[in-house]
């Protein structure tokens, strides 16, 4: 079979893959200083950081199918499933990730792992009653391409430093700032650490929230690629998102967790995050967007996405 030409990691994709990393660096500076000002409290707080990122990056995708209860399978065990990854695969001149299946009335699906080679696509059993192969392979296809795009082992990355900023804050609160034992200078210099972390939080949280909401829109156009059937997709994701308001709140809070990786968040209608602070565009553009390649193939069947 031939391979459909993989058009490489999406540009729009790379340059905000880019500034992210550049603002966060700015910011990075900025912590380090005030971190060197705070002393051997807060070099603690950084290992331990590091230890836990560490953790995240190389078990992040095992921690993730064990907190959906998720079982990797065998060709024999879901044939259907691995017959359509193989062919998008052979397709796009990917390595088969491994197949696993989530036993839950939740429909959604996600990719995990740090590289190519070791990574996973989730699917849950939810999403398989309610898809059509067709709509099926859309969201596959713009998981592969969460893999294809090594964004997953990106946010991972990105995220450590909002993590370290989050702990100082808690480290600080929980440690009294300003507290006995402490003279005024020192309070004072832990006080402005604290204020430090906090803005660096909240402005790495923007920024990663922002990338991961553009890594949703380069996924779909990936998939859009690979399956030549833009339209499929965005019947999918209709039905996943129509879906949610009939899924007992107790599942999706026990899945808000995975929210950042799954296709669409599991949130019902009306209790979901401002577009400012979600992971996800709203499923209305992210349609619109599919809709419109699709108008484009149909108009001029060679056109390139």
């Amino acid at each position: 079979m031939m391979a459909r030409r993989w058009y490489g990691r999406d540009r729009g994709l790379t340059t905000r893959i880019t500034l992210t990393y550049l603002g966060l660096g700015l910011l990075y500076v900025l912590f380090i200083s005030a971190l060197i000002a705070a002393g051997t409290g807060a070099v603690t707080v950084l290992a331990i950081a590091g230890i836990f990122a560490a953790i995240q990056l190389l078990f992040g995708d095992k921690l993730a199918l064990a907190s959906m209860g998720a079982k990797v399978t065998e060709p024999h065990e879901a044939p259907e499933l691995h017959a359509i990854i193989e062919r998008l695969c052979q397709l796009s001149d990917l390595p088969k990730p491994r197949v696993a299946v989530a036993e839950t009335e939740l429909p959604n699906a996600f990719a995990a792992g740090h590289n190519r080679r070791t990574a996973t696509v989730c699917v849950t059993t939810g999403l398989m009653e309610r898809l059509d192969p067709r709509e099926l392979e859309g969201v596959i296809a713009h998981e592969l391409a969460h893999i294809a795009n090594r964004d997953v082992v990106v946010m991972t990355i990105a995220g450590f430093l909002a993590t370290v900023a989050g702990l100082m804050v808690r480290f600080g609160v929980y440690s009294g700032m300003g507290g006995r034992g402490r003279d005024r200078n020192g309070a004072a210099v832990f006080l402005a650490v604290v204020v430090v972390s906090v803005i660096v939080y909240v402005v790495s949280f923007l920024l990663l929230r922002a990338l991961s909401r553009y890594r949703e829109f380069a996924a779909d156009r990936g998939a859009a690629i690979m399956t030549g059937a833009p339209a499929r997709l965005a019947s999918a994701l209709a039905t996943i998102s129509g879906t949610m308001d009939r899924i007992p709140t107790r599942d999706l809070r026990a899945a808000e967790g995975m929210n950042a990786f799954f296709i669409i968040p599991a949130v019902a209608k009306g209790f979901s995050l401002s577009s400012l602070v979600s992971t996800h565009p709203p499923v209305e553009k992210r349609i619109e967007r599919l809709m419109a390649m699709q108008a484009t193939l149909d108009a001029t069947p060679a056109a390139v996405l």
